[in-house]
């Protein structure tokens, strides 16, 4: 008896370079602005083109969350984490920072006229379809996430 193997013809190609992007950053102001240039430039190759009103939010959306991890998150000598995530099927785009600090956990606040400060998570709250956070699974710390439903095109 022989068997005849056929090569497929079409090999299925994913629509997008990949649905995740996840990366470690020094917790400093330059990891934060380089978490959230990285992250636009990932927006943009899964298609959601820069100077788009989705890719300015969820950049802003990046921006915020890293600023918060450096800000309250910090433990020197520890990174935070970025790690973004794509569903194609919902077109949600999540966003997800983890850092090492456990004690200090995000709080949604009014800010005071007179302070420049405490208007992130506003920020994220006002753009993101949803926000939440939960305890680092893996060791001390914790997990702010954000959820961004990306408009129907056309």
């Amino acid at each position: 008896m022989t068997r005849e193997t056929v090569a497929p013809t079409h090999l299925p190609q994913p629509a997008r370079p990949t649905d995740h992007f996840a990366m470690r950053f020094s917790s400093t102001p330059r990891g934060a602005r380089l978490a959230r240039r990285l992250a636009g430039q990932r927006l943009d190759a899964w298609g959601i083109p820069y100077d788009s009103n989705a890719h300015d939010a969820l950049t802003l959306i990046v921006a915020e969350l890293a600023a918060n991890a450096v800000q309250h998150g910090r433990v020197p000598g520890r990174d935070f984490h970025l790690a973004l995530a794509l569903a194609s099927d919902t077109a949600t785009v999540r966003v997800e920072v983890t850092d090492t600090r456990t004690e200090c956990v995000p709080v949604l606040a009014t800010p005071a006229d007179d302070r420049d400060s405490g208007r992130g998570l506003l920020l994220v709250e006002c753009l993101a379809n949803r926000w939440d956070w939960h305890p680092r699974a893996t060791g001390p710390g914790k997990t702010v996430w954000a959820e961004y439903v990306l408009p129907a095109e056309g």
